[in-house]
């Protein structure tokens, strides 16, 4: 793979975890909201909550795609 096509790749996962990271903050806005409202569905916060830590790992696995941890 020549390194044009690299460096497209990379700037690919980098707006893929540029949407992956808003898409954290989104859920993170959204369980505020409905832990502030008192009310709220437990079992909802849980499940969003649920999608959030998804989302991180994935975030994770993405940054470790774009940044190797190499061992010199």
């Amino acid at each position: 793979m020549n390194s044009s096509a690299e460096m497209n790749e990379r700037d690919v996962l980098r707006v893929k975890l540029e949407v992956l990271r808003q898409e954290h903050r989104d859920l993170d806005d959204a369980i505020a909201a409905l832990q502030e409202r008192g009310s709220s569905d437990m079992l909802t916060i849980k499940r969003l909550k649920k999608q959030k830590l998804a989302l991180k790992d994935r975030i994770t696995q993405l940054q470790d795609r774009i940044l190797p941890d190499i061992i010199a």
